[in-house]
């Protein structure tokens, strides 16, 4: 514990001078949260390298207007125009940096995900591995880059303390400083918050992150941002989340002071004294509260991180998931299905969310499967859906969420087309603009295998052989499918076959009786060469 928190301190110290040198991603810029950027509905910040807004003079992008999908949405959401996040993020701006080339980032002064180098030409590819194949010092490292972005400011960012309405439509700005850490609390909640209504009315059928097609594309890029933010701030280039394989354990393992926090002594809902993540604070955990006020979570501290795992209603969550439930949901060929909702039968996402059995995939909400297990599990702020990133344990889970996803695109393989472009819940077709990201990532553009975007997991670099039988599955899928119409069409094939052959033989018995001399005659074994040909072919 004494290594850890030395090296805590230390990069404590270094992360402060880091910050203020090295731009970061999340919710509003700050160069944007003002009034002229709010009233000309207009931000492109000025990319330090050459003072220009999005780089422009150094061909990095361009300050254009946004273009937002027309697409048709689900019925999920019967309103229009009551929600800031409505065709995200027009509400706010309408114009935004658009990036050329590999370049990214607010002001296109970053490079895109798997990219590095000056001129964002250098690919990159960093491995995330199983947190307990890290090293003493590995893991101790880990656990001080958490506690170094929950005590580092966020430069670059803020986050909105009231609605558009609010702000009196940009002309009172309302925004508020946050650490790195919160900063992706708050950015968690505020994709899942209920849309408020006025007076003391909400609609709760509502969730840009969550119930629908954008679950994994959304937390990819999630994941992804977080993971630069923590490389930002250490100046650690090489650093990646670990994951928890929580297949078929039988109690949470990372729950001891040595990783994620152990049990309190004497208050089981609480952590050890013994870690340091029984000093944080959570934020954005009181959802009806907000609700009942009509205004946004605005990152004041509400109380230490709760967790009892294992003392959780057992009717809806009897045990972690198996490795057979995660076999079967992979086994699933339709990644969304009927309404794209929870209430989707035989949907890969709604079963690995958890809405759907994972025995079966038929939806049922009385019961928690895979991802949502987990968070019912253990029992505390993992388990709300708005505050469940104020536990580090998340990050372990939604690594490993996320590398069942992998797993998923690279044994089927699907078309982009395959991600619904039309009729998915509000902010989850597949053109529409991720909530709250900013620089605009769409939903589409992380439909895609891992090592695109510049990362792999550990367990899944497998040996050649292994590979190629992976390679083969999603062929072997196709034809277990199909076998019934092969077979039948190979029936038909054989039948039509044998009539031509009859007809040819009378036709040709024929012709031979009437000019023999003029009809050269094919021997038997010649016939029957080419009509066995033609019916293989």
């Amino acid at each position: 514990m004494l290594s850890c928190c030395s090296v805590t301190m230390s990069l404590f110290a270094m992360g402060f001078l880091l910050v203020i040198l090295q731009p970061s991603t999340g919710q509003f810029p700050r160069a944007c949260a003002n009034t002229q950027s709010l009233l000309r509905k207009e931000c492109c910040p000025l990319w330090d390298g050459d003072r220009s807004p999005c780089g422009e003079l150094s061909s990095r992008g361009s300050c254009q207007n946004i273009l937002l999908s027309q697409a048709p949405l689900g019925p999920q959401f019967p309103f229009s125009g009551v929600d800031d996040r409505e065709d995200w993020p027009s509400i706010f701006y309408n114009r935004t940096c658009k990036c050329e080339g590999n370049f990214m980032g607010f002001n296109c002064g970053e490079c895109k995900f798997g990219f590095s180098g000056p001129n964002c030409t250098e690919r990159q590819l960093r491995t995330r591995r199983n947190i307990f194949q890290l090293t003493t010092s590995e893991k101790d490292k880990f656990l001080a880059y958490l506690n170094l972005a929950k005590n580092t400011p966020s430069q670059d960012y803020v986050i909105a303390t009231g609605t558009y309405t609010q702000m009196n439509n940009g002309s009172n700005p309302m925004f508020r400083n946050i650490n790195v850490y919160d900063l992706f609390v708050w950015m968690h909640y505020y994709a899942s918050r209920d849309t408020l209504l006025g007076g003391s009315n909400v609609w709760r059928d509502i969730d840009f992150a969550h119930e629908a097609p954008g679950f994994l594309p959304w937390h990819r890029v999630f994941l992804l941002m977080w993971e630069r933010e923590i490389q930002k701030i250490t100046g650690d280039e090489n650093f990646t989340i670990p994951y928890w394989d929580w297949r078929d354990a039988e109690d949470c393992v990372v729950c001891t002071d040595e990783y994620m926090g152990g049990r309190h002594p004497t208050n089981p809902n609480l952590l050890s004294p013994a870690s340091f993540f029984s000093s944080w604070q959570v934020i954005c955990t009181r959802s009806e509260e907000y609700n009942s006020q009509q205004a946004l979570c605005n990152a004041t501290s509400e109380g230490p991180i709760l967790r009892n795992p294992g003392n959780n209603d057992k009717s809806r969550t009897p045990r972690l998931p198996s490795s057979a439930e995660v076999e079967f949901c992979l086994s699933l060929t339709q990644y969304e299905s009927g309404s794209m909702d929870k209430m989707a039968n035989y949907s890969f996402r709604n079963t690995l969310e958890g809405f759907a059995d994972p025995r079966t995939a038929i939806s049922n909400i009385s019961q928690s499967g895979l991802h949502n297990a987990l968070h019912i599990y253990m029992n505390g702020s993992m388990s709300q859906v708005q505050g469940s990133a104020n536990d580090p344990i998340f990050v372990l889970h939604h690594a490993f969420v996320d590398s069942i996803f992998e797993r998923w695109l690279r044994r089927h393989r699907p078309m982009l087309e395959v991600y619904p472009a039309a009729n998915a819940p509000i902010g989850h077709n597949r053109e529409n603009y991720m909530v709250p990201f900013i620089p605009l990532y769409r939903n589409g553009e992380f439909f895609k295998p891992s090592r695109e975007l510049g990362y792999d997991y550990e367990y899944l670099q497998e040996p050649a052989l292994d590979s190629f039988q992976e390679f083969l599955i999603p062929y072997l899928e196709q034809a277990r499918q199909i076998w019934a119409w092969l077979v039948g069409a190979a029936v038909i094939g054989g039948i039509v076959t044998a009539v031509l052959t009859g007809l040819i033989l009378t036709c040709r018995k024929k012709r031979r009786g009437t000019s023999s001399e003029i009809q050269p005659l094919l021997t038997e074994s010649e016939d029957y060469n080419n009509i066995s040909y033609q019916s293989n072919f």
